[in-house]
């Protein structure tokens, strides 16, 4: 029997080479090829037509543009995550590590959705009994929950088409094989193929579909890169598996902002939504601790309290730079300054910076907290209480406002904390009742203020 010829695709842009080498002849990444079977072309091209359906040539002010209808999935967090709910046709692509809950809110949702909506789970990873068991222990309602047990995409259209749910969750996008294809379920070819006839036929019919996808060790969604671009939106779960908070983070939507996040507590009877994040990123400390500044980082729409916390101590041997929940190329960027602009020296020191609750920072409004919270460590002086803190710094020293400022004052002043260190750009105009403002334009005055306070 002659072998099978083999071709080597990317994992980023599904491009493809006849033989391996080190860099994709599409994209440029480095060290993404992989080897697959090729796939002999089909008899029929229809499989291709366009995922958006054609209309003929058309000016853009002749189609008329109208808010879309959305179906709220009665899981509150969830729903700020995707927008304020589901969109009719929309696809929605969700990643996170294995067991962080995935499959626990899908079927939450569903069972809320299953009262009023039309709704079908097609599980390729577990039995029906399995997901029975779970439901089960969940005390879900699941009374008129179709649940269809199937990897195959073909049976797995054909019963869309003909039952026609509402919304519709495959889980996973990994464990689907179609008949066209003769590579393995997982294969870059098999994943790119099954979410782009999923995708196709979610326009066509105007059903809800929310895939599930997996991650690589890196955290990474699985599978080619064109999977992302494909669907409408993008949610990853975050969060320790040891911990019992989840986070759900919108880094593509099409019909809401990106970035927004829903928060979770984990329990014995599934995802909960957490009303007041602010309190769950925040440290119950008996007293004032140095190392400690509070933070007021805006995630979406939403402001949120996050604890900052950092530890200097002597090095022995080559100072470490250790960060978690914090980029650290950008940890050393700030030392730098804190050094040039500010006199504070801390080469000779290790340092370690974290953020509470497992959430990750990926605003620059961050640098001035963390930069504070390193004087306070390395002074041993503790920082007061009801103090929050925001501010990009720049490699000149100067400190730049960020946005949104007068949402995150509103948020620390609701929580209780009187004094803010901020920006000079960031100084509201009206005073706030029972709240002190310190605006400040440099890093080494930031420093010197911090001093003065109580």
């Amino acid at each position: 029997m002659a072998k099978a010829k083999t071709i080597y695709s990317c994992t980023e842009c599904g491009a493809s080479a006849p033989k391996w080498q080190g860099q994709c002849p599409g994209c440029g990444v480095w060290n993404t090829l992989v080897e697959t079977i090729a796939e002999n072309a089909p008899a029929s091209t229809s499989r291709f037509a366009a995922l958006g359906g054609t209309a003929g040539l058309q000016t853009l002010s002749e189609i008329e543009a109208r808010e879309e209808d959305r179906l709220p999935t009665g899981i509150g967090e969830f729903d700020r995550a995707l927008g304020g709910g589901l969109v009719a046709g929309g696809v929605v692509l969700l990643g996170g590590d294995p067991g962080i809950g995935k499959s626990t809110l899908l079927l939450q949702a569903l069972a809320e959705l299953s009262g009023a909506s039309h709704v079908l789970y097609v599980s390729g990873e577990e039995s029906g009994q399995q997901i029975a068991m779970r439901a089960r222990r969940l005390s879900l309602d699941t009374k008129k929950l179709k649940l269809l047990a199937e990897i195959n995409l073909e049976k797995i259209l054909s019963t869309l088409h003909s039952v026609k749910p509402q919304v519709a969750v495959i889980d996973s996008i990994q464990t689907l094989w179609s008949d066209q294809l003769s590579s393995a379920p997982g294969s870059v070819a098999q994943v790119r193929e099954c979410a782009a006839q999923l995708t196709r036929l979610a326009k066509q019919t105007g059903i809800n579909i929310i895939l599930v996808g997996h991650v690589t060790k890196e955290g990474a969604l699985a599978g080619p890169r064109v999977l992302e671009h494909i669907v409408d939106t993008v949610l990853y779960f975050e969060g320790d598996t040891h911990s019992s908070f989840r986070l759900i983070r919108a880094v593509k939507n099409r019909y809401g902002a990106v970035n927004e996040i829903g928060v979770f507590a984990m329990t014995d009877k599934g995802l909960k939504g957490v009303n007041n994040p602010s309190a769950m990123f925040l440290s119950q400390h008996g007293q004032e601790v140095p190392g400690s500044c509070v933070l007021v980082t805006q995630e979406g729409t939403r402001p949120l309290l996050v604890e900052i916390q950092a530890l200097v101590d002597q090095a022995h041997g080559n100072p470490r730079r250790l960060t978690v929940g914090l980029d650290a190329q950008r940890l050393a960027m700030l030392l730098a300054v804190l050094h040039r602009h500010a006199g504070i020296v801390c080469f000779d020191q290790d340092v370690f910076v974290n953020a509470v609750g497992g959430v990750k920072i990926v605003e620059p409004a961050a640098d001035l907290s963390v930069m504070l919270s390193i004087v306070s460590s390395l002074k041993n002086r503790s920082l007061p209480s009801k103090l929050i803190v925001f501010g990009e710094v720049g490699l000149a020293g100067e400190i730049r406002p960020a946005p949104r400022g007068q949402e995150r004052l509103k948020e620390a002043a609701k929580l209780g904390f009187t004094r803010a260190m901020i920006p000079e750009a960031n100084k509201p105009r009206h005073p706030i009742a029972g709240f002190e403002v310190i605006a400040v334009r440099r890093v080494d005055e930031a420093v010197e203020r911090l001093r003065e306070l109580d």
